[in-house]
């Protein structure tokens, strides 16, 4: 017997905390049945788990991609307002998957695809802290006082963030290109800590997660991670085979 969110996880429906939502949701049943509870545990051998209806099961491969994401898509798996969604970029008949993390519709950079939920699960879980790597286009030059700012900390309206790695890497047309390393993943943190010390965002992209770098991949592609960035991943958050 497992937690539901946990075997939902393992199924690739989602990561655990979203599973969590899909739950109080109610839209995950068992053996017909709708669960709203995270508390409860399944059979995986005896009962039947449905999710919107659809049964699932578990995943025979794990499936780990590297998705450059252009602008102008959401990283959810489907969008009530009708937006394009990251998933829309897989061919038709992709085995399924779900993003790992966000990034919002405007950003672009690398995002993480994978059906597995456990390791999607570790990798945006706070107690990990895997440094994400940003670089943007921010207004004007921000002086030192800026930046050492942002390197301890800026204080949001949901509290004060961790210390951030920042450097400017180019100055053009009299606007500042940072590069900015963080190990939370609050929603629009690097545009809200930016925009905190008088600096908004123009443009941004995320070009690295843990080990795994952007490199070249064309804006909207996507590749397959290598056996070697996996293990590097997995050794990063305690996870190495």
């Amino acid at each position: 017997m497992e937690r539901l969110q946990k075997y939902l996880a393992r199924c690739g429906v989602a990561s655990r905390r979203k599973a969590e939502e899909l739950i109080v949701a109610g839209l995950v049943a068992v053996n017909g049945e709708v669960v709203r509870e995270l508390g409860v545990k399944v059979d995986p051998e005896r009962d039947r788990v449905t999710v919107a209806g659809r049964p699932i099961s578990l995943v025979s491969e794990g499936i780990y991609l590297m998705l450059n994401k252009p602008p102008g898509y959401i990283t959810g798996n489907r969008d009530p307002r009708g937006r394009k969604t990251v998933l829309s970029l897989l061919p038709k008949g992709f085995p399924r998957v779900f993003p790992v993390g966000r990034l919002d519709y405007n950003t672009t950079g690398l995002l993480l695809l994978t059906n597995d939920g456990d390791l999607a699960y570790a990798l945006t879980h706070p107690k990990y802290q895997i440094e994400k790597v940003y670089q943007a286009l921010v207004r004007g030059v921000p002086a030192d006082d800026a930046l050492n700012l942002l390197r301890q900390g800026v204080v949001l309206e949901d509290g004060p963030t961790l210390p951030a790695t920042v450097d400017i890497i180019k100055v053009k047309a009299g606007n500042a290109i940072l590069k900015l390393g963080l190990r939370e993943g609050r929603n629009r943190q690097v545009r809200r800590m930016c925009a905190a010390v008088g600096h908004p965002v123009l443009k941004l992209e995320r070009i690295a997660i843990g080990p795994l770098s952007l490199g070249d991949l064309a804006l909207g592609q996507y590749r397959r991670l290598t056996g070697a960035e996996l293990k590097a991943l997995q050794k990063q958050i305690g996870q190495a085979r």
